[in-house]
C-alpha cells in the first residue's frame, strides 16, 4: 500500500527533509507533497503570475489564493496530513490547514514542542497523533504501513 502524505506547516527548519530521509531509510512506500517552501516565491506568486498590486493587502491576497489551490489539492488527496508548528513564528496557516484536514476527516498528525501544548490544545484534540519529532512521524508511518514498531 502506498501512502500519500501532505507535509504542512513551518518552512524555516529541515523537518520535511528529516521525514523524507527517515522514510527512505526505512524503505517506506510513501509519496509526499506539501506547500511551496520558498518563502519569497510563495509570497510573490500571485503578482508574479497575475500582475502587480500597489496595495500590499491585494498583493498578499493574490498569493494566498494561488497557494490555496496547491494546499487544498494536497490536503484533499492525502491519506495523512502532517502539520508542523515551529518555534520561530506563529503559523496561522498551519492551524488553518489542520482545521481543513480535520473537517475533511483526514488522518491528522500534529508536530510541535512542549511549549505549544496549551496554545494548540484544540488542534491537538483533532489529531490522531501529536508528536514532537520527525523521527516519531517516520515511526508512525512505518507502523501504519507495516504494523512494525521501529526505534
Amino acid at each position: 500500500m502506498t501512502l500519500s502524505v501532505y507535509l504542512s506547516g513551518e518552512i524555516h527548519t529541515d523537518w520535511r527533509d528529516e521525514i523524507l530521509a527517515g522514510c527512505k531509510a526505512a524503505g517506506l512506500d510513501v509519496v509526499f507533497s506539501g506547500p511551496v517552501t520558498d518563502h519569497a516565491a510563495s509570497d510573490d506568486c500571485g503578482v508574479a503570475i497575475m500582475g502587480a498590486e500597489p496595495d500590499k493587502f491585494w498583493h498578499d491576497a493574490k498569493g494566498a489564493r494561488l497557494n490555496a489551490i496547491r494546499t487544498r489539492h494536497g490536503i484533499e488527496t492525502a491519506d495523512i496530513v502532517v502539520v508542523r508548528f515551529g518555534e520561530k513564528y506563529r503559523q496561522w496557516n498551519a492551524a488553518f490547514d489542520a482545521g481543513q484536514a480535520a473537517a475533511l476527516g483526514k488522518s491528522l498528525i500534529v508536530m510541535h514542542g512542549a511549549d505549544h501544548q496549551h496554545a494548540l490544545k484544540e488542534v491537538d484534540a483533532a489529531a490522531l497523533a501529536v508528536v514532537e519529532t520527525s523521527a516519531q512521524v517516520v515511526q508512525i508511518l512505518d507502523y501504519v504501513l507495516n504494523g512494525r514498531l521501529s526505534g
